[in-house]
């Protein structure tokens, strides 16, 4: 119980600081005020939520026993459609899109939990893992429809990207293609851990019905452990891979912010 909760508690405090360290960087750096960055930052609150919340919760759950898809939709539309990118996809736009996934993922998620806790029993574990349909429904709902429709938009991005690459004849081009395919390959790896942290228990919570129940509840647990750990590690994916944000990370852990007006400062 104890190493559970220092687990718990880890990881808890790592995806409350990293998603923390995202939200400051956005918000007091001016440079990184863009639209695409907006929908990093909603994605931080969520994760930060996930932490402080979530997780706590769901570790006083198991110790007691008693959901990117916005980002992807920019990418999309700044690779395939380059021309019309700045005049369609503005502040409002981007304000209309972070509403409709709070309130779509809200919506779902309430709805699967009070679906659920109409048929729980408490058997030891008060865990929503026993009741078929939701499982069904939820698992198609916040997972493998997104996972299809992100899928298919980050080929048609790769695809178009690599047509860009190939039709490139002057410096600016390459320029612009060579920071398309770092946004591209990002994108990929986001995608690759949010898939590596989810995948293994929706694939149990769907199986688990068809094996008559068989697979263990403390398995279960510690895939859900994992899935949660996704959002502990997209800043981190961030910090490695985008300079602007290890400028940011940087000043910001040094108190560096505190000892002048960094708001316009250029970051790398």
């Amino acid at each position: 119980m104890i190493l559970y909760m220092f687990i718990g508690s880890t990881v808890s405090i790592f995806t409350i600081c990293g998603n923390l360290l995202v939200i400051i960087s956005i918000i007091y750096f001016k440079q990184l005020h863009t639209p695409t960055n907006y929908l990093i930052l909603s994605l931080a609150v969520a994760d930060l939520l996930v932490g402080a919340l979530v997780l706590l919760f769901n570790m006083a759950l198991s110790v007691k026993s008693c959901l990117y898809f916005g980002d992807l939709v920019y990418r999309y539309y700044a690779v395939c459609q380059p021309l019309t990118y700045r005049t369609k996809i503005n502040g409002r736009v981007v304000v209309i899109m972070i509403l409709v996934s709070w309130t779509v993922s809200a919506l779902s998620g309430f709805g699967i939990i009070f679906v659920g806790l109409k048929h729980t029993t408490c058997e030891g574990r008060c865990f929503i893992f026993h009741i078929p349909n939701s499982n069904t429904i939820g698992s198609v709902v916040s997972f493998y429809l997104p996972v299809i429709i992100m899928l298919c938009i980050y080929l048609k991005i790769f695809l178009v990207a690599q047509g860009q690459v190939r039709a490139s004849r002057t410096q600016s081009l390459e320029q612009l293609s060579k920071m398309e395919r770092k946004a591209t390959k990002t994108l990929a790896i986001v995608m690759g851990v949010f898939l590596f942290c989810w995948t293994p228990f929706f694939l149990s919570l769907t199986f688990n019905p068809l094996t008559n129940y068989s697979v263990p509840s403390p398995l279960i647990e510690t895939l859900v452990w994992l899935g949660w750990s996704n959002s502990m590690l997209n800043p981190l994916v961030y910090g490695f891979f985008y300079s602007w944000f290890r400028a940011a990370f940087r000043m910001i852990i040094s108190g560096q912010i505190f000892n002048g007006n960094f708001t316009t400062s250029k970051l790398l």
